[in-house]
């Protein structure tokens, strides 16, 4: 199937799963096993190759293991070695469903049979979602159709499910209202990390130990390795946890059905079904998406959008009932979206016709439910996104083949040497082979990596930051190019109000001066609303309402606040919408004396939109609203018209187009977003950190360039905008801010002529425009754009992956759910919850002091209250003594402060929960701060754990090269370490990793980056260089102890003896210690992106403390010691010469490391 299913589907395979016998992992191993079995016994005999028949047959079952595990890894070789593939889906029993990119995983999935009234339906579930195969027209499986493109009339006709059987056919086509997330068992998740293919290593080589008898080695390091994935499937589970919290909680809900209304729990909802919507007092929130069929509402959409304005929805009883429901148009107006909250709700109108309910609320229609609402789809993006981040694990894999090669060659020389020898233990010998080829995987490796991640983990928490997938931290350290989101990223949602111009030239007048008329439309042309003590409705506006001291009450009446002209009842709005860039209200006064009232229309909307729309335009009009917008104010032009005075079915019936022609100019009014206090300071750190920037933002162009200007986010001379057909030219061009330079969009040296010149900005329209003419152009366009404006919340995902498969590192930080997208697909995405506050407050210390306090206030109420019972005062009933202390009157002044600051601190804490549709919810990071500050701190902990990281696999590198000799060469020589020396040699390299993952960054990024991979000349040449130094320390000294051991040449040596302390084991087990801690100290970065190691004093004390620990053992100054780690005392002369080459190989060392890292140490800025 060449062209996918659908968005989220890229195929399907239809599948039947064979007998276990016929299984790939069973059937071709029972052939194997039986030649084995064959050549064993009668080829070769018993009695002659016992040991090689063992061999084989161990080789067979670790192949027939690792077969069957691949089966659990890949879904590919699964269906491949257990099923057969079948054409027809209904001769098959499961199905393969591959989905489309950054959709999630691939996934084997049961199919369902089932009989229904119109025949048989075949379906099945994936990723939360019911696909039913389509046998007449498609012949494919497709997504439950939900009733969401029927015409008005359908809706406002229907009356409901009439009876049981059609609910119960809805209910077995739609399902329930569940949105559960299914949290597996520990033992489950336990079990799918005890089965990755890097635990199963693991254990393998931990049994290999034990066969050679490393007993206490094997057992610390399996009880390590199954201690720490324990932990971290107990951090899966808390996060699991915590984003089940945020499905919706069913509560009771007035429903119509068989003709009556009925109250049902709203996990029972199917869509058709009609319900009573009502604003209630536990913050309930919208079970489903519904359509608004009768009476209006007020909505608080924060929780999907992310904007805090709430939205005036409306009934579609006043539409043309021959309209057909589309979703993108008619549902910012029309629809209530599951996850939202009800602000208010107006009763429908008693005499209209149409159903009421008895508790008053408005009734809507249940178009979507379940996973499939707006908010299901945010929570599928969480659950099935982008595919999670490990720690460079293919780097890692390459890293691991490229020490492989060593291994072997090492096995192939045991193996060689070792059967020369025919008395030589042949199982000995390949468990020895066996062993040095797992050596080159440390098993702390998996651990290691993890330590420097975790310490970040810690680190960020310190800083308000939290992350939920924390290998994208080293992630951090590469980034390329950081894009943020405008409004509440980079600048505040305090607007400030700063007059109106255009009333006199470009002068500008203080909004409490301006003329009467002009007051009236700022006061009257809004979507406000008065609720409970509080306005409520889009910042915008309440700026602009507080500005000219006008007040709204809660019958829509505008009155000054100071005496002077007569308030305003508003009658009608014709809400604003994007298309349209206008809203017009209908309001109205009675003149004093007069029983008649007098009618004004008051409009407000974009300069360029309401131009047409004006019978006196000043002659300026243009070039004061453009050189205000271009110094990155807000515009909107203000205009009105006399109505006179009209019946009330006259203004029920006036057209939206009657009130916005031929008004009168009344000025522009000039808002701006003030900058947040850390925005250009830390914009300038990250560009100053080797990076570039860009910003995306959904505002206007002439606006999001100004900003981008004052942060110096575009440094050039001139901010060239890619620009539909207009007056200055017939077809698509680059035009500048000014006007004044025009150039072709496809100039002939695109970039001689455009981006080495000037900084770049596109536009949404701009976006689609080189998407499907010149998508060529795009991809040399886009790395080099410096603004995105007017996108919309899929093109910013689509800037963000784009970039991405054009190679580079992306972060983005936004704080809507508009962003959601961005920040999923983003390698970092960082999201600034809404509402928080930009610096961190005394809160805490405040509340810790409080604590105190508050116990005594709580002894205090339950003293009066005992106090207030045995007294039984006179006319006082124990319900109103209790009412008293509810209401906290029987409370000290003192008291009663503490518990309002308690109240308020608890209000503040709970706005700051994570709520399901924070852009935190999909985002890897969270700050808790509304700072970009946050991003700098992340980076700079990126860079730190990037760098840590690097310099680990540097360390285990050498360690593994090392290993590989001192196993082959050294085994075959009969050195050997004791149980207690390996367990030793491990605690100190355990020790020490876990100092050098304890790093911390620096408090200023560098200007300088770190480089982004394990690949690169500079760590390869200094492994291969520090490691020859140390080759040539080790022959040195072996060949010196096997003088002082005197051994004679050509003596046979057994390898299975039991061990003793030697002077040839003493000098090995001195010098691979002594390397190992010369190994960390020379590899250490430190600065410019850590602490240096002088300032890492954990780490510095255990590199003293080894390096003590060894040149005591050298020096035999400490008998006691020596016989603890089973060393014997080494003669003088060989004593002096060990101490001499390990001092010579550290300083060797050292130095070679500095110059490679001075030639070849360098990151460098991917060029755009």
């Amino acid at each position: 199937m060449a062209a996918p299913v659908n968005e989220e589907i890229q195929r399907l395979c239809y599948h039947n799963i064979r007998p276990v016998i016929f299984h790939g992992y069973v059937a071709p191993f029972i052939l194997i096993y039986s030649a084995w079995l064959y050549t064993w016994t009668f080829a070769y005999g018993v009695d002659d190759y016992f040991e090689g028949g063992l061999i084989a047959f161990a080789i067979i079952a670790l192949f027939q293991v690792l077969t069957s595990l691949f089966c659990l890894w890949s879904i590919d070789v699964r269906c491949a070695l257990t099923c057969s593939k079948v054409s027809d889906p209904f001769k098959a029993s499961w199905v393969k469903v591959v989905p489309t990119p950054n959709n999630g995983f691939t996934e084997l999935v049961k199919l369902h049979l089932s009989k229904t009234d119109h025949g048989e339906e075949l379906w099945f579930n994936f990723q939360k979602t019911k696909y039913i195969y389509d046998r007449e027209e498609k012949k494919t499986f497709l997504q439950v159709s939900f009733p969401i493109n029927e015409s008005m009339q359908h809706y406002m006709d229907w009356k409901g499910y009439q009876d049981d059987n059609s609910l119960k056919e809805a209910e077995i086509k739609y399902g329930k209202n569940l949105m559960k997330m299914d949290i597996p068992q520990f033992v489950e998740l336990f079990r799918e990390r005890a089965t990755a293919p890097f635990f199963v290593f693991q254990v393998f080589c931990v049994g290999l130990w034990c066969l050679d008898e490393y007993w206490y080695y094997s057992v610390f390091t399996l009880f390590m390795l199954i201690a720490f994935e324990a932990t971290l499937v107990q951090q899966q589970l808390r996060n699991m946890a915590e984003i089940r919290k945020m499905g919706i909680r069913p509560y009771l809900i007035q429903v119509y059905r068989n003709k009556r209304w009925i109250k049902i729990m709203t996990d029972e909802l199917v869509p058709g079904d009609i319900v009573s919507i009502v604003r209630s007092q536990e913050d309930r929130i919208v079970p489903c998406d519904m359509l608004l069929l009768r009476g209006p509402c007020i909505i608080d959409e924060s929780m999907l959008t992310g904007e805090s304005v709430p939205v005036m929805k409306e009934a579609v009883e006043n539409i043309d009932l021959d309209h057909v429901l589309d979703i993108e148009l008619d549902g910012k107006l029309h629809m209530l979206f599951g996850g939202t909250k009800v602000v208010q709700h107006t009763p429908p109108n008693k005499t209209a016709p149409g159903l009421k309910a008895a508790d008053n609320g408005c009734i809507a229609y249940v178009l979507r439910h379940s996973f499939n609402t707006s908010q299901g789809k945010l929570l599928k993006t969480i659950l099935f996104g982008v595919k999670r981040m490990t720690a460079n694990t293919l780097e890692t894999f390459f890293f691991i083949m490229f020490l492989l090669v060593f291994a072997i060659i090492a096995a192939s020389y045991v193996w060689i040497k070792g059967t020369e020898d025919p008395d030589r233990n042949r199982y000995k010998l390949f468990l020895e082979c066996t062993l040095i080829l797992t050596s080159v995987v440390p098993p702390e490796l998996p651990i290691e990596l993890s330590l420097a991640v975790n310490t970040s983990l810690l680190a960020l928490t310190k800083l308000y930051v939290y992350c939920t997938e924390p290998f994208r931290i080293p992630f951090a350290g590469k980034v390329d190019i950081c894009c943020f989101d405008k409004t509440g990223t980079l600048t505040s949602d305090n607007l400030v109000v700063e007059g109106v111009t255009g009333l006199n030239g470009a002068e500008m007048v203080a909004a409490t001066d301006v003329p009467i008329v002009t007051a009236q439309v700022m006061a009257s042309c809004h979507s406000l609303v008065q609720l409970d003590d509080e306005l409520v409705g889009d910042p915008l506006e309440k700026a602009t309402l507080n500005a000219v001291e006008w007040t709204l009450t809660k019958a829509d009446s505008v009155i000054p606040q100071k005496r002077g002209p007569q308030g305003l009842k508003i009658f009608h709005r014709f809400h604003f919408a994007s298309a349209l860039k206008r809203m017009s209200v209908i309001c109205g006064y009675t003149p004093l004396g007069s029983q008649n009232t007098e009618y004004m229309g008051t409009v407000k909307g974009a300069p360029e939109t309401l131009k047409h729309m004006f019978t006196n335009l000043p002659d300026d009009y243009d070039q004061v609203y453009l050189d205000m917008a271009r110094r990155g104010a807000r515009v909107l032009a203000l205009g009105y018209k006399h109505l006179g005075a009209l019946s009330h079915s006259e203004v029920r019936e006036i057209s939206r187009e009657e009130v916005e022609h031929s008004l009168i100019f009344a000025g522009f009014v000039i808002i701006s977003c003030p900058l947040k206090y850390d925005s250009k300071s830390s914009v300038k750190e990250i560009q100053n950190a080797s990076h570039h920037v860009a910003m995306i933002t959904g505002d206007n162009p002439l606006t999001a360039c100004h900003v981008s200007k004052e942060l110096k986010i575009s440094g050039k001379c001139k901010i060239l905008i890619l620009t539909s057909p207009n007056s200055l030219a017939n077809s698509w061009h680059w035009q500048s801010i000014d006007d004044e330079i025009i150039l072709p969009a496809v100039p002939v040296d695109i970039r001689k002529s455009l981006i080495d010149k000037y900084d770049l900005c596109l536009t949404g329209e701009a976006l689609i425009y080189l998407q499907a003419e010149h998508p060529k152009l795009l991809k040399t366009i886009l790395p080099n754009t410096k603004i995105y404006a007017r996108v919309a919340p899929k093109q910013k995902e689509i800037i963000i992956t784009s970039l991405k498969s054009y190679g580079y590192t992306t972060l983005m930080c936004g704080d809507g759910t508009n962003d959601v997208g961005a920040l999923k697909h983003a390698h970092v995405g960082v999201a600034l919850l809404a509402n928080a506050p930009e610096r961190i407050s005394d809160k805490r210390k405040k509340k810790e002091k409080l604590e105190g306090s508050s116990v005594d206030v709580e002894t205090n109420k339950n003293d009066k209250l005992t106090t207030l019972n045995q007294r039984g005062a006179k006319g006082m009933s124990k319900a109103a003594k209790q009412r008293a202390v509810a209401r906290g009157d029987n409370l000290a002044p003192a008291q009663k402060k503490i518990a309002a600051m308690l109240k308020e601190m608890e209000e503040e804490e709970k706005s700051q929960v994570v709520r399901l549709g924070d852009a935190s919810v999909a985002s890897p990071f969270t700050s808790k701060l509304s700072t970009v500050a946050s991003v700098c701190n992340i980076i700079k902990q990126g860079r730190c754990t990037l760098v840590t990281t690097l310099q680990m696999f540097k360390i285990l590198a050498l360690n593994a090269l090392i290993l590989a000799y001192s196993q082959s060469v050294l085994y075959l020589d009969g050195i050997k370490f004791s149980d207690g020396q390996a367990t030793m040699q491990g605690l100190l390299l355990a020790g020490c990793f876990l100092f050098i993952s304890r790093s911390k960054p620096l408090k200023s990024l560098s200007k300088e980056r770190p480089l982004p991979n394990i690949f690169n000349i500079y760590t390869i040449l200094t492994v291969f260089l520090q490691f020859a130094i140390h080759f040539s320390s080790l022959v040195y000294l072996v060949q010196q102890a096997l003088v002082f051991a005197d051994r004679k040449v050509g003596e046979h040596i057994d390898l299975e003896a039991k061990f003793k302390p030697s002077i040839l084991n003493t000098t090995v087990y001195i010098i691979s210690m002594s390397l190992q801690v010369s190994t960390f100290a020379v590899n250490y970065r430190g600065e410019p992106f850590m602490e240096s190691l002088w300032n890492n004093k954990p780490l510095l004390y255990s590199l003293m403390i080894s390096g003590g620990a060894v040149a005591c053992l050298a020096s035999g100054l400490i008998p006691e010691l020596a016989d603890q780690f089973e060393l014997v005392a080494l003669p003088e002369d060989l004593r002096n010469k060990v101490l001499m080459t390990v001092a010579g190989d550290i300083m060797a060392a050292f130095v070679v490391d500095r110059i490679c890292r001075f030639i070849f140490g360098r990151g460098k800025l991917r060029k755009s």
